[in-house]
């Protein structure tokens, strides 16, 4: 038998640091103390100390502090070290836009709604209107009753997974921080829709000029506006409802488009539900769930559901096989847990079975300590966020899958909310069930109180107003955004 070994912590993610080291900020200086020793009252000594003690500190501080920040130190250093009267009146206030405000550009209909109007049209096997509908939350998700709470069930939708960019664009229009005075904003919102705009072409006889067409004209129209020519984009951002490898293509004849590489987009923000991590301007956000609370309450309610289940699994997988795909690591884990049905839940998602959710995908999650979650088509996978989102603890086998992806929305430390299990190890014979027995009643319930505590930052609320005090998904991102723009311009990270 196997030795049960809990699996290394995953690799931290390395972060830019967002604001000078301590060591940088003004300090207390003890010579300015009443006590000095006499000898130093002596004019010439006080005046060699300080040249020597001010030459020691600027060379600690050229080795540690970066270039473009030495260029305009001494003008933001009051910035870092003191908050301005009318900021602490506005945190005072309950200001919740302290960070600035948001411009939502008017774009021709034909880049937004339209596409949504026409969603007949949008997929070659079937009509995506279901999907759609009702502000991109889909259509209400019948029969739930049976597995949450009845006061909850009005929550829960069939939502789409690539349907971000029409639940965005619509929290957008109604956002407390959103300003008509395109003069007194902070960021700038371009609500183009190009997912749909895209994937109606995917899998058609759609040449790549159909697949850039409508993201030359987005571009084309923004860049004839004023704030975008005076930022060249630097504030500007936009929801992008795939993958970010759908709109990376290099040469005609391959996938998707070439949005990203086109010129106009270097320096736009791109909020995208999986990120190149070596791009700077793509933000890893949630794929949607089922889950869309209409308020405070909601949120709480759910939380406390899911923290008292009776949870009978000690782990569960959903999904299919990829038969196409040598070796395919998701059959390993479907064999591996037929194998281990006493500790393990399957639900085989073969064909288009669970497509965008079913109650018994949710009541598997429920009923399970943890969630086997192997990369999907690209690194990530919807089911990691319905798997959170019902208070199961998710079991990664690529780090790219969660780690290096969702920095503004999961935890700092992957331990603490998940298992990590290189998938080599599982293919040379480690045994899941071991790894996860290896765990013991206390290190669980921690890690999932963890998961349920940042339940919220993974919702897209039902409101278009938002929650009351609580910050979901698009809070958190737009919170983000704003937090990015501010400190371009403190250490001018811009070219």
């Amino acid at each position: 038998m196997l030795p049960v070994v809990k699996p290394s912590s995953p690799e931290p993610y390395i972060r830019k640091p967002k604001t000078p080291p301590d060591d940088l900020l003004p300090q207390k200086n003890s010579f300015s103390s009443v006590s000095l020793h006499p000898y130093l009252n002596q004019p010439r000594l006080w005046l060699v100390l300080s040249i020597l003690c001010l030459q020691i500190l600027l060379l600690l501080a050229v080795r540690s502090i970066p270039f473009s920040f030495l260029s305009h130190v001494t003008t933001t250093q009051s910035t870092h070290s003191l908050i301005s009267s009318s900021n602490v009146t506005a945190v005072a206030a309950g200001d919740q836009c302290g960070s600035g405000r948001i411009f939502v550009y008017d774009l021709p209909s034909s880049l937004n709604e339209e596409l949504v109007q026409t969603c007949d049209e949008l997929n070659p096997w079937s009509s995506r209107c279901d999907a759609l509908s009702n502000d991109g939350f889909g259509q209400v998700a019948a029969g739930i009753s049976r597995v949450v709470p009845e006061s909850l069930a009005s929550a829960w939708y069939w939502t789409d997974q690539f349907a971000s960019e029409i639940i965005f664009h619509n929290r957008m229009l109604n956002h407390r921080c959103r300003t008509k005075d395109a003069s007194s904003a902070t960021a700038f919102y371009i609500s183009f829709y190009a997912g749909l705009a895209v994937g109606k072409y995917l899998w058609s006889n759609g040449t790549a000029r159909d697949r850039d067409r409508h993201c030359e004209m987005m571009l084309k129209w923004v860049q004839d506006q004023p704030y975008y020519k005076r930022s060249n984009g630097w504030d500007h951002f936009l929801t992008m409802g795939r993958i970010t490898w759908d709109f990376r293509r290099s040469k005609d004849e391959d996938w998707g488009s070439s949005c990203i590489y086109m010129p106009g987009m270097r320096n736009i923000t791109r909020l995208l539900i999986e990120r190149n991590p070596w791009d700077y301007f793509d933000v890893g956000v949630p794929y949607p769930t089922g889950f869309h609370p209409g308020s405070d309450n909601d949120v709480v309610r759910w939380q406390e559901f899911v923290r008292s289940r009776n949870r009978t699994k000690l782990f569960c997988f959903a999904g299919a096989t990829r038969g196409a795909i040598k070796n395919d690591f998701r059959g390993l884990l479907l064999k591996h847990c037929y194998n281990e049905s006493v500790s393990c839940r399957v639900v085989d998602c073969a064909g288009s079975r669970c497509s965008n959710g079913t109650s018994e995908i949710l009541e598997t999650f429920l009923s399970s300590d943890f969630c086997l979650q192997p990369r999907g088509d690209s690194f990530t996978r919807r089911s990691i966020f319905d798997c959170m989102v019902a208070g199961s603890i998710p079991v990664l086998f690529w780090k790219r899958s969660a780690y290096y992806q969702y920095e503004w929305f999961l935890p700092g430390e992957p331990e603490s909310y998940s298992v990590y299990i290189d998938r080599k190890e599982v293919k040379n014979g480690t045994s899941i069930r071991q790894v996860l027995d290896g765990y013991n009643q206390e290190e669980v319930k921690r890690m999932r109180e963890k998961v349920i505590e940042f339940i919220p930052k993974f919702v897209y609320s039902r409101p278009n107003q938002g929650l009351e005090t609580i910050r979901d998904a698009v809070d958190v991102s737009i919170n983000g955004v704003l937090r990015r723009f501010k400190e371009q311009e403190e250490w001018s990270f811009k070219w």
